[in-house]
């Protein structure tokens, strides 16, 4: 009897056995950390050569002596490499987590070891963590699916062209102003004519390697505008279509009077459109506009807003927000404001505005959720 136990017990151990990997992503090299749960193997591998990663995944199987078909989940941390690794992982059957990087736990002493080896092996140790019921070891990234995060292309592009022009727009200002000269549009198709005419500080026109320099920035200057707006007209075609979920949540939020083609966007592609949020402090929270109180000991305070999760999102809140309170101002959401905040100084202004930017997303989300318009507010005039 004793004996059949024991061979039982080994047959579940042996069921239970897991293939872990942990994958430290260099640009050159990537370090691999495999375990069965009790001892580790160490493998460095050139980067992004998925035929190696195969064949040690194989010799790490036979080293352990594990049976094929063992269960294998792996990890590794949300960076430059995004989530082309973790879809091919998956479709090799592997369960893959990819990991926010600025949740797992380090040591605080003012110097730290730190190698490719050794962040390796402190993710495959959390990793186990995680896997034998530890759900609070870390962060765990929600990957988009490759449809969801080609629709993000465009916004984010545009964010990108629009820094350039401001760019490019301001050295060209700042260059005229060396020469005392100040001419206003200089998008304008008609700056080079204003150009040909301009004079600098001591009466002479704008010529040689200076005036060339202008001109060519200048068309790199059109050049990016005419980018976006190419790029604003097809989000624009899109919208119009309302082909997908997202576009028509596109639709829904441009309906209310203050959200405008911009932060709709921004605001589905981004947050809304891909997410399935279970309460209203989860959408807080991914914003990174939830409160991190200090009370230890003797100290109370507040350290202010967690600022985790998406930072373009936190920002383009704060600014709907601002635009909320002008356009809506009969709404519950500004009153509300007003009876608190607006009476105080700038600094009550600031920390009103970031408390409104919060419970917005919370409403914004219930409307889309829900149909049911926030207190108060009003939609936009063609809707009406």
């Amino acid at each position: 009897m004793k004996q059949t136990q024991e061979t039982l017990r080994k047959e579940d151990s042996t069921k239970q056995k897991v293939l872990y990997i942990a994958f430290e992503l260099g640009n050159t090299e990537w370090k691999l950390a495999f375990s069965d749960g009790s001892k580790i193997r160490y493998v460095s591998i050139d980067a992004r050569k998925l035929y190696q990663v195969e064949r040690e995944i194989e010799r790490a199987r036979k080293h352990f002596g594990l049976a094929e078909g063992i269960q294998i989940v792996s990890c590794y941390e949300a960076g430059r490499d995004g989530f082309w690794l973790h879809r091919y992982l998956v479709s090799r059957g592997i369960e893959n987590l990819v990991v926010d990087s600025s949740s797992i736990e380090v040591n605080r002493r003012r110097r730290r070891a730190k190698t490719d080896r050794l962040d390796a092996g402190k993710l495959l140790g959390m990793l186990q963590r995680y896997v034998g019921g530890e759900q609070r070891a870390w962060r765990v990234v929600r990957v988009p699916t490759e449809q969801v995060e080609d629709e993000r292309n465009i916004g984010r592009e545009l964010d990108v062209l629009m820094a350039e022009r401001t760019m490019h727009s301001n050295r060209i200002k700042g260059l005229l102003v060396q020469q005392g000269i100040v001419i206003k549009n200089v998008i304008s198709k008609k700056f080079l004519n204003k150009l040909e005419v301009a004079c600098r500080w001591d009466g002479q026109r704008v010529a040689g390697d200076f005036k060339a320099r202008i001109v060519r920035e200048h068309e790199r200057l059109r050049m990016v505008y005419e980018q976006m707006r190419r790029l604003k007209k097809e989000r624009a075609a899109r919208v119009q279509r309302q082909a997908t979920r997202s576009m028509k949540q596109v639709v829904q939020l441009q309906k209310l009077r203050g959200i405008g083609p911009e932060s709709s966007w921004d605001l589905v592609m981004e947050f809304f459109g891909w997410r399935q949020f279970q309460n209203r402090r989860q959408v807080a929270a991914l914003a990174g506009l939830t409160p991190t109180p200090y009370d230890s000991g003797g100290s109370v305070r507040e350290q202010g807003i967690s600022k985790e999760g998406n930072r373009r999102i936190r920002a383009l809140s704060i600014e709907s927000a601002w635009c909320w309170l002008r356009f809506q101002p009969e709404s519950h959401l500004s009153q509300w404001f007003e009876q608190r905040f607006a009476t105080g100084g700038k600094r009550m202004r600031r920390i009103g505005i970031v408390a409104l930017a919060r419970r917005l997303l919370i409403e914004l989300w219930r409307y889309l959720n829900t149909g049911v318009i926030p207190q108060g507010a009003h939609l936009s005039r063609q809707e009406t």
